[in-house]
């Protein structure tokens, strides 16, 4: 193990910006000394704060870093690829610096080995409850991206795992996760990323009660309901390890009557995006703050509350709804790290909002 310092000193990174990272849930330490709360970290995650290092000095937004690393050590470095000629285009011309930090790691893929076999070759067929599976779709379909230029975000990944059927989406800002039983399967891991037309097609054949029959046959997948089939080819990617990218560290929480929240959210002040860029359409922040009765309240600009997280109410709008509950709870880690929305019946069911930054 490597203490903080060690790894500072061999990533380039600071001990203050490794304390933000960790705090920001992008690299969490291996251990954490539960008296002292000295941060320890394994060898491997030398080589990401390394990489970690040479984003920031490119300037890469928080979201996207999230991203690259748990993309890294995938099987498929398409997604990293994607990511880091996006940013490419949104910087200015006089970025030398941050095009030669580029350019050295699109290096570093290009001669990088992974043993790792694809999670999309095996031939499965399982069964699960139609209302559960329609539950789950409706939950985490809002977070599907929608960006030409990540097609592996343009869709839902279907994980099966230990009998279990987990359902992800994100578009990098926001990210959503749902869980349902699924018989039939007690094999190795089998990952699909079935893209978002052939997700609502699925989605309109789940009307009924009686369970469905779903399969994943190498590159194709298939629902049958008995009365309709909705079949088609998966995404030819890999999705990032959206495991990593749940992996916060502990908030504080806070539940909240929904249909008030809501209100307070629709008639409360809301200030512009104060980031811009081509790819980026406008939109509406919302500042939260929780109070020490842990009442959340939308704060306005003149508010000085401390530790505002800020949030794109859209998003946040979207989540509560795609919760599907009259209560919710609210997890609050620092300003700077991801807003959870969690079931109060169910932990494996939930959303994650990146935070906007405020420049002022």
């Amino acid at each position: 193990m490597r203490s903080i310092g060690e790894t500072a000193r061999d990533s380039g990174l600071g001990v203050s910006a490794l304390r933000f990272y960790d705090r920001a849930g992008v690299l969490v330490p291996a251990r954490v000394d539960p008296v002292s709360g000295y941060r320890w970290y394994a060898p491997e995650q030398v080589e990401e704060a390394r990489v970690l290092a040479r984003l920031r000095r490119a300037g890469m937004p928080l979201a996207d870093l999230r991203l690259v690393l748990a993309g890294w050590a995938g099987p498929d470095a398409a997604l990293v690829r994607t990511l880091l000629q996006a940013h490419l285009r949104r910087l200015e011309q006089g970025l030398s610096d941050a095009r030669d930090e580029f350019s050295t790691l699109r290096a570093l893929l290009d001669h990088r080995e992974n043993p790792m076999t694809s999670l999309r070759t095996a031939t499965v067929r399982l069964s699960v409850p139609a209302p559960e599976l329609a539950a789950a779709l409706d939950t985490v379909r809002f977070a599907s991206g929608t960006d030409p230029e990540l097609p592996v975000l343009g869709g839902v990944l279907f994980d099966l795992e230990d009998g279990a059927l987990r359902l992800v989406a994100t578009d990098r800002y926001r990210l959503a996760v749902a869980r349902l039983g699924a018989a039939g399967h007690d094999g190795p891991r089998v990952q699909a990323v079935v893209p978002a037309p052939l997700v609502d097609a699925m989605r309109a054949l789940l009307t009924g009660e009686e369970p469905v029959r779903l399969t994943v046959d190498g590159d194709r997948v298939m629902l049958d309901s008995g009365d309709g089939q909705a079949a088609g080819q998966c995404l030819p990617h890999d999705f990032p390890d959206y495991r990593r990218l749940v992996r916060l560290p502990s908030g504080r929480r806070t539940v909240v009557d929904v249909p008030a929240f809501r209100r307070a959210l629709e008639s409360g002040p809301v200030r512009p995006d104060e980031t811009d860029g081509p790819d980026r359409a406008p939109y509406d922040v919302s500042l939260l703050h929780v109070a020490d009765d842990d009442t959340v309240t939308v704060c306005g600009d003149a508010d000085e509350a401390p530790d505002r997280v800020a949030v794109n109410r859209t998003f946040l709008l979207e989540a509560l709804a795609a919760g599907a509950r009259d209560r919710l709870v609210l997890e609050f880690g620092a300003p700077n790290a991801p807003l959870a929305i969690r079931r109060t019946d169910d932990e494996e069911t939930f959303s994650l909002l990146m935070p906007v930054r405020l420049d002022s």
